[in-house]
């Protein structure tokens, strides 16, 4: 994974504290639309992983990944500050936690998206990853505009009941057992963020209910992925853009 190049861009780890920090600056801009630092105690003990262009250097993407050992050591993820993941205690293969995952606001290159999600798969086949998971962000924290997707969440990628995340969030939406709509399929598919719309498309499932995150501006659903539950035609994709 390490040196992917793709096209205009080459994915890469981050090796230094400037590194580090770049990925923050990077964040900020992406999550909050000023300059400044999006920083936290998780950063020292993720692999923070780099989409650049090759030209330039510049940073266009980053995301980071957080190794746990198998599921009993779920507590220790960022995600469990904001859902009850007991019932994921139970899975007994390795994981990884992907968070943070931006793209630079003046790039809109759907290549990035696939090089970021090549270096994904790399890294996963690398560490011998079963379970990917995370929290994927609804931008603002009005759910209105959004109410399609979310019938759609409901209605298709809820999460397997030995995994279903539960309430722990002072403030959550509980779109599964509250909304009721026929979901309009084609605006909510343009309402679906593209990191959702990516892990939904590998068979990925997702909370029943969406934290509402003023600190951070959003509205997000844990979503989880089986690694063996990938489709082997998306997964044979994956691993040639990885190679």
């Amino acid at each position: 994974m390490v040196g992917l190049k793709k096209g205009r861009y080459v994915a890469r780890l981050a090796q230094t504290d400037a590194d580090i920090q770049a990925a923050q600056a990077l964040r900020h801009l992406a999550f909050h639309g000023t300059e400044g630092l999006d920083a936290d105690e998780y950063d020292v003990i993720c692999s923070h992983i780099f989409v650049e262009e090759r030209k330039t250097g510049a940073l266009v993407s980053c995301f980071r990944m957080l190794p746990l050992a198998a599921g009993n050591e779920i507590s220790r993820s960022y995600s469990a500050q904001f859902y009850e993941l007991s019932a994921l205690a139970d899975f007994e293969g390795s994981m990884v936690e992907m968070g943070r995952f931006c793209i630079h606001p003046e790039w809109t290159d759907p290549d990035i998206l696939r090089v970021a999600w090549a270096a994904m798969t790399g890294y996963v086949d690398d560490n011998n990853v079963e379970m990917l998971f995370g929290c994927s962000s609804f931008k603002g924290t009005d759910a209105d505009p959004y109410l399609d997707s979310f019938a759609v969440l409901r209605d298709k990628h809820l999460a397997p009941k030995r995994w279903v995340p539960r309430i722990k969030a002072p403030k959550v939406f509980q779109y599964a057992a509250r909304l009721r709509r026929k979901p309009d399929l084609k605006r909510a598919q343009l309402k679906m963020p593209p990191l959702l719309r990516t892990y939904l498309m590998m068979g990925g499932w997702v909370s029943d209910h969406a934290v509402v995150d003023h600190d951070m501006n959003t509205m997000h659903v844990f979503t989880g992925l089986e690694i063996n539950a990938i489709p082997p035609a998306r997964k044979r994709l994956l691993r040639a853009m990885s190679s």
